[in-house]
């Protein structure tokens, strides 16, 4: 029976090398997989899913309006798919979420979903929201901070190097605007001393 798995995680914790390689291991069984990624993560081109040790796949990118439930039936109907993989999952909406249930429950299409939990100021990311509150399986993958504690929180950075605590969520960037953090460097940065 298929099920929706939410993957989740602070930055650099592998979440696209994680996809990747499930998306190998399905297709060296002879699986069919469907790769989807965010379009406005253009970071390593559009259409592309690309990990931080080199290794990347091409992927098809979706919209916030995109109705995902019918772009993978579609997509099923031409060729039997065994797994669906999306990387930058905290970019669903509510809407396309509930769309992944359908594929899971309707389909019988096994969904993995591999996103960041949160923002830059602790906040959850709409998709994150979700997908924490109706995925079958939450599976964390783990980062560290600069101390050697885990990683689970997440801090914006100017050109500087400084912390930003305003702005708006969403802001595509990678370790030049980026940083992951324990919550107790979180709270020392953002929290303790926000303006």
């Amino acid at each position: 029976m298929a099920q929706l798995y939410f993957y989740y995680s602070a930055m650099n914790a592998g979440k696209s090398t994680s996809l990747l390689q499930s998306s190998y291991n399905y297709q060296e069984r002879g699986m069919n997989t469907f790769v989807l990624t965010a379009a406005i993560d253009n970071r390593s081109g559009v259409g592309k899913v690309s990990s931080r040790i080199g290794i990347e796949s091409a992927a098809h990118i979706f919209n916030d309006t995109d109705n995902l439930a019918e772009m993978i039936t579609a997509v099923d109907l031409q060729q039997k798919q065994h797994c669906i993989l999306i990387d930058e999952s905290q970019f669903l909406s509510k809407e396309q979420v509930k769309q992944l249930t359908y594929v899971v429950d309707i389909l019988d299409i096994p969904v993995l979903c591999y996103g960041i939990k949160t923002d830059f100021q602790g906040e959850l990311f709409p998709g994150s929201q979700y997908l924490l509150a109706w995925a079958d399986k939450l599976v964390e993958l783990k980062t560290i901070c600069h101390c050697g504690r885990k990683a689970n929180m997440i801090l914006r950075l100017d050109k500087h190097g400084q912390a930003i605590h305003k702005g708006a969520q969403v802001e595509i960037g990678g370790n030049e605007s980026y940083v992951s953090v324990c919550r107790k460097h979180f709270r020392e940065v953002f929290w303790d001393n926000q303006e």
